[in-house]
């Protein structure tokens, strides 16, 4: 069977819409709106390593209604009603063998720094980049949030063959992979979400690394026990996060280090970046190098000069 797809104008009104629309024979509703949309990634940054500009620009300034008719008599009845009603819809024919993959269009591979390409799982790279392969998921496209486009370049930098590494943070797992497809030797990796360890070594299989991977649940700035099992002597600490989360991590992160490791933190944004630096500096750490990217800031710090 074929569908319609049916967009309708909210105009910062979205439930007002869905009520008229349900007088008028349509159910179902999907709302889409660019505040919702940025609130959800302010509160998920997990999923900022997937979200690309194709979507981005599909929420920018959205404000409507989403819903689905069959495309027959009885659907295309309901449309002209809603076209009476002046809600000015726009449509498009969506086929049944559509609905599984359509989402796939967002997901495209993206090349970081000299080395590296993130690439969805289906896709079949043959370039001469390391791949790290990520499977998304039906939520957002693999993509280059500038936070962990800095955070894959700082680890393209300063991972050398047989480090072991720590990913504070982890999410989907991009930055360890791409550590572990690099030459690491190890990977520890920490996350609040009880999910983290699931996805994690799911996307590590994809890469034929998840014998390298250690996964654990919890807070790492209020869970000590975390502290203690984490341990230390690592070459490369990761954290891409928050500065709300970064300014408390800082203290803790000297710990973690080997003698001349490396701590790269992001998810700074504009405006955040000199209470950041006063923390990493606070904790005993010194800035190597200091990367900006659209709004955003990533901070590269050591024990000592490399």
């Amino acid at each position: 069977m074929d569908w319609l797809e049916i967009s309708v104008p909210a105009h910062g009104e979205p439930e007002a819409v869905c009520d008229k629309l349900l007088t008028l024979g349509a159910e179902s509703f999907v709302i889409e709106d660019e505040a919702d949309f940025q609130g959800f990634l302010e509160n998920n940054t997990q999923y900022w390593d997937f979200v690309d500009e194709k979507l981005e620009a599909d929420y920018r300034g959205a404000s409507r209604v989403k819903f689905w008719l069959s495309d027959d008599e009885a659907g295309r009845a309901v449309l002209l009603r809603v076209r009476q009603a002046g809600l000015d819809p726009a449509v498009k024919t969506v086929r049944d063998s559509d609905w599984e993959n359509n989402w796939r269009e967002y997901y495209q591979p993206i090349e970081i720094g000299e080395s590296l390409v993130v690439v969805p799982e289906w896709i079949d790279y043959e370039g001469d980049r390391t791949p790290v392969k990520l499977d998304p998921g039906l939520l957002f496209g693999t993509g280059d949030h500038p936070t962990t486009k800095m955070c894959l370049k700082a680890v393209e930098d300063f991972l050398r063959t047989g480090m072991r590494v720590l990913d504070l943070g982890c999410g989907s797992g991009i930055l360890g992979i791409a550590a572990a497809a690099l030459g690491a030797e190890s990977v520890t990796a920490a996350d609040v979400d009880a999910k983290a360890p699931d996805i994690v070594l799911a996307n590590a299989s994809l890469n034929e690394t998840a014998d390298r991977f250690t996964v654990l649940v919890g807070d790492v700035v209020a869970d000590s026990r975390l502290r203690q099992k984490l341990g230390g002597g690592y070459g490369l600490v990761l954290a891409n996060i928050v500065a709300d989360v970064i300014e408390p991590l800082a203290p803790y992160a000297p710990a973690f280090l080997a003698e001349s490791g490396v701590f790269v933190c992001s998810g700074i944004i504009d405006g955040r970046e000199n209470g950041v630096e006063a923390a990493l500096t606070a904790a005993g750490l010194r800035i190597l190098r200091h990367d900006t990217l659209e709004e955003w800031h990533c901070f590269v710090c050591g024990r000592e000069e490399l």
